[in-house]
């Protein structure tokens, strides 16, 4: 019996020590999270991996929920111009849940797996969002200089075409690198890395170019959207050249490479998401779905209008042809009496005098309003 205690504490003593020597692997807030190799999802020490997973899902969350009321709404959007501008906010609203859970790729640690889905939807992701841009830009010019817009399925099927470019790049890119010199897929070189987004570049720089030019249309309508389609470019512009240069020159200079390499192009994918969702697809759905301007009605007591001559052209036209050659010969008929009345007094052979001018003013005339009140017919 004490040889059983004795070999009891021992097996506890040993455990209890593994134990120990297994906790500070554990890191801080994830003792009931993730294990390896999602440990950044929870771990505290780290806090910037939970940061880029929360925005990020609050990003996928908004993209979600924009997409679904979009496509409930789908059916109010009428107008032809608002309605081929539909596609290409769909698919960037796509690209945009995308660029959100692509950055969760960084949040795992790095396998060959991994770093192939890293390389091969960078710029496939990047790509779809700046080529809706440009068909944007192009759609608004269209419509800002001669008030017609292309088709929705032409502006789909450019988007795709742009897009299917960088997945071709990045293909080649894979294959020559990987398969065909045998390198790992997540041994490679930064400027390699920010050499193979060019063609993403050369769409973003596009994309400002038509947006300048549909600035200058003549059409006032679209300026609104033209306006934030420029914003969106040029904000992202300057968010390309400071995660460009972060990731190629600052990490070497600050000697943070590669330990900030991973968190630097995580919070490129999230801040370019954001800025999209916000500054164009937010502002693109809201013009979609807003319902057409209504003409106001006229004011009729606006005395700045020439009341008078408006209401006597309706009254001419509301007038039968019949009333009004009756009108005009009772005016005729009028004239005649008073010439008549200021000659003189004329005899008649059986009757005598007619009757003075002080009588034959006082005969009733009928106005053309009472004309028209009573339907034609002469009140005695």
């Amino acid at each position: 019996m004490s040889l059983f205690h004795a070999v009891f504490l021992l097996l506890t003593g040993l455990g209890a020590s593994l134990s120990q020597d297994e906790k500070p692997t554990v890191p801080f807030g994830c003792r009931f999270g993730p294990q390896r190799p999602y440990t950044l999802l929870c771990d505290l020490d780290a806090i910037w991996g939970v940061v880029v997973e929360v925005v990020a899902a609050a990003g996928v969350l908004a993209a979600i929920l924009l997409l679904i009321v979009l496509l409930c709404r789908l059916h109010s959007v009428t107008e032809a111009p608002k309605r081929s501008g539909i596609g290409p906010i769909l698919l960037l609203l796509m690209g945009i849940i995308g660029l959100f859970g692509l950055s969760f790729a960084y949040l795992i640690e790095h396998n060959e797996s991994i770093c192939v889905v890293r390389r091969a939807l960078w710029g496939l992701f990047f790509s779809l969002c700046f080529a809706c841009m440009l068909t944007q830009g192009l759609r608004l010019r269209r419509l800002a200089c001669e008030s017609r817009s292309p088709g929705g399925c032409a502006l789909v099927g450019l988007v795709l075409g742009l897009t299917a470019v960088q997945g071709i790049i990045a293909a080649e890119w894979l294959l020559l690198t990987v398969l065909r010199e045998g390198n790992p897929a997540c041994e490679y070189q930064a400027l390699d890395f920010a050499l193979a987004c060019a063609y993403v570049a050369a769409l973003l720089l596009a994309a400002l170019v038509t947006a300048t030019l549909a600035l200058c249309g003549k059409a006032r309508q679209w300026h609104c959207n033209v306006v934030w389609l420029l914003v969106s470019c040029l904000l992202s512009i300057l968010l390309w050249v400071a995660w460009v240069g972060f990731y190629i020159y600052g990490n070497k200079v600050l000697e943070k490479s590669p330990d900030w390499d991973d968190p630097a192009l995580a919070v490129a994918l999230v801040a370019q998401g954001w800025l999209l969702l916000l500054c164009h697809a937010a502002p693109e759905a809201h013009a979609c779905l807003r319902s057409p301007h209504q003409p106001s009605a006229p004011d009729y007591f606006d005395t700045s209008q020439n009341s008078s001559r408006m209401r006597e052209a309706s009254l001419d036209e509301d007038i039968p042809i019949s009333h009004r050659q009756f009108v005009e010969n009772q005016g005729y008929a009028f004239d005649e009496n008073a010439a008549g009345l200021r000659s003189g007094n004329h005899h008649n052979g059986n009757t005598g005098a007619r009757p003075s001018a002080p009588f034959r003013s006082n005969v009733y005339q009928p106005t053309e309003m009472t004309m028209i009140l009573n339907g034609g017919a002469v009140s005695t």
